[in-house]
């Protein structure tokens, strides 16, 4: 079952109608209407209202079947807090989680924190490695209890937050279901690895991600560049229409396609733009869906 459909199916048992559920979240409704036919994702905002109206998480939203008699709610936590005194390049390996969430920070420290709502003693389970070199700091999270990535992937969620006035370039090494960034911004982030669903809102800089897997990328607006670098994989990015970028082939045997309402459409016109989207890396598909605009 996808998002569409749980989302259907969770305001119905809830018996919410979509004129109801507009209101509460504070938009249209022919936003619920694209929502629930899957013409689009609502952006990481609004899926954190939705999440907190129907007390569920972005996760089980976008990945697992939810109902009202079994909730689950995040209980067990674990925090690393980290002073910056300088500016820093970030390499940070998570290793397999359910979701990270990434954003910046207005304290001069970083913070990592994990969560989950089975793994109770995450404290004991994981800790987090810190190499501090002159203007780089290494991040790994240790999985000490040798904890599966299927259970990983189903039950661990990783909070990053990065000191935004010592913040200039990120990498990310990870295998994850959901990769939120909100609020982040910063000259480079470099993602490594398998996500399922990207959320992007209200961020800046340059953004790569690199991968062997499908992506589906729903960005409320690209200020700077994303960059989708595949081998023999496909990505899907939702934007919304009246934010389109400049998109760049960069690829071998690339292709990119368009889609409007569905349906497959053409767009031959450049941007007016400075920012862009793009494509790079080995017999891949870029589609661009082209979202009207939600409220």
């Amino acid at each position: 079952m996808n998002f569409s459909e749980r989302l259907k199916e969770i305001r119905k048992k809830e018996g919410i109608s979509q004129e109801q559920l507009a209101e509460k979240i504070g938009v249209s409704r022919q936003a619920i209407t694209k929502w629930e036919t899957g013409k689009g994702l609502p952006d990481v905002e609004n899926m954190m209202i939705i999440a907190e109206i129907f007390k569920t998480t972005i996760d089980e939203l976008l990945t697992d079947s939810v109902t009202k008699e079994n909730p689950k709610t995040i209980v067990y936590t674990s925090e690393t807090i980290y002073d910056i005194d300088c500016e820093k390049h970030f390499d940070v390996n998570i290793g397999s989680a359910a979701a990270i969430l990434l954003s910046s920070g207005d304290d001069e420290k970083l913070h990592i924190k994990l969560s989950s709502e089975s793994l109770e003693n995450l404290g004991s389970m994981f800790k987090i490695k810190l190499d501090d070199k002159k203007n780089k700091l290494d991040v790994v999270c240790l999985n000490k209890n040798k904890l599966s990535r299927y259970e990983a992937e189903e039950s661990l969620t990783v909070e990053v937050i990065l000191p935004n006035k010592y913040s200039d370039h990120c990498e990310i090494a990870a295998s994850v279901k959901l990769l939120a960034i909100s609020g982040l911004h910063l000259n480079r982030l470099e993602y490594d690895g398998d996500a399922e669903h990207v959320l992007i809102s209200d961020s800046s800089g340059s953004l790569e991600l690199t991968g062997k897997t499908n992506y589906d990328i729903t960005v409320d607006k690209i200020t700077g560049r994303l960059d989708v670098n595949q081998w023999k994989s496909k990505a899907v990015v939702h934007i919304p229409e009246e934010n389109m970028v400049n998109v760049i082939n960069k690829g071998r045997k690339c292709n990119v396609y368009y889609v409007k309402d569905g349906e497959s459409a053409e767009y031959d016109k450049a941007a007016d733009s400075e920012n862009e989207i793009s494509i790079s890396g080995i017999f891949s598909e870029l589609t661009i869906d082209l979202v009207r605009d939600s409220k």
